[in-house]
């Protein structure tokens, strides 16, 4: 059966990376739903619980009257004029191509963030799809990026890691690692403890310095869940290449935006350049770097 599947479906095919990139096209188009709901979710969720916790009665009963909102309630809408986009407005890319980015109602314009999120999720999964063929390390891959590219732009957003996406990602990596993935669930473990201990030393020994928090407790749980994926021959490569990207893009921005000075920004997109840095390119930047060592 696998045999046929394999043979109907070969990596490099015409039709295994049209197929994947239809796919990443429309997962990217529910990304930039999730991207733009979860955080308003968990802050309503925030409130919620501390209303519980003071037993504040009103705050509760306002929240309990509040309309429904989720992943999937209320339908797709202008953020502008709050009209329904009907299906033929929503296909990924096409549509935002077709309405020249501009709302059909409201005639307000439409961000490109939208499909440029769809085409990243689409290339992407292609990518994988180029590299696996199908089967069992394409699908697991492909959640793996999806994952990723959600909690790179909360982050970008917000400067939020939510807990439950990084959980999905650490325990991810850990099944794949105790699946047979490239990883050992030795080197797997080792390398999210070893994750985890080493950005939060960095904190508390930065806390203790200065008296800030330099870092919040998600670039944490992030750190340990890429480090699931990679093993922990590859932390020092997710480590250095999180911190080299953004010292360069932290002075960038600061020589643009002088008036923007100490403005903090976002660590987990840094991180998760890292990550897919040590993933795909982390035991050639071993060897090239033991290379030198030797010499």
């Amino acid at each position: 059966m696998l045999d046929t599947i394999y043979e109907l479906y070969p990596a490099y095919s015409a039709l295994t990376l049209s197929l994947a990139l239809v796919l990443g096209l429309v997962v990217g188009s529910f990304l930039n739903v999730v991207i733009g709901r979860l955080p308003v979710m968990l802050q309503q969720q925030w409130r919620r619980d501390c209303a519980v916790y003071t037993e504040d009665t009103k705050a509760q009963k306002e929240l309990d009257q509040q309309p429904v909102f989720n992943i999937a309630t209320p339908g797709s809408h202008c953020p502008k004029c709050k009209h329904a986009i009907k299906w033929y407005d929503n296909i990924p890319v096409v549509s935002w191509l077709l309405l020249r980015a501009k709302c059909r109602n409201c005639q307000q314009p439409i961000s490109g963030r939208y499909p440029a999120i769809e085409i990243l999720t689409g290339v992407t999964f292609a990518s994988i799809a180029w590299f696996f063929g199908f089967g069992f390390p394409t699908l697991y891959y492909m959640v793996f990026a999806a994952l990723l590219i959600v909690l790179f732009f909360i982050d970008y957003d917000h400067m939020l890691l939510p807990d439950n996406l990084n959980y999905v990602v650490l325990w991810l990596g850990l099944f794949v690692a105790w699946y047979g993935g490239p990883v050992s669930l030795h080197d797997a473990v080792i390398g999210a403890i070893g994750g985890y201990l080493f950005l939060w030393s960095v904190y508390w020994a930065f806390k203790l310095l200065t008296g800030k928090e330099g870092m919040g407790y998600g670039d944490f749980k992030l750190l340990a869940a890429l480090a699931a994926w990679t093993g922990y021959q590859q932390l020092p490569t997710i480590v250095i290449a999180s911190a080299f990207s953004g010292a360069v893009i932290g002075i960038a921005l600061q020589l643009i935006q002088r008036n923007k000075r100490g403005q903090p920004i976002p660590f987990g997109p840094f991180l998760i350049c890292g990550g897919v840095i040590a993933l795909i390119w982390g035991e050639q930047l071993l060897n090239w770097y033991w290379g030198l060592v030797r010499i």
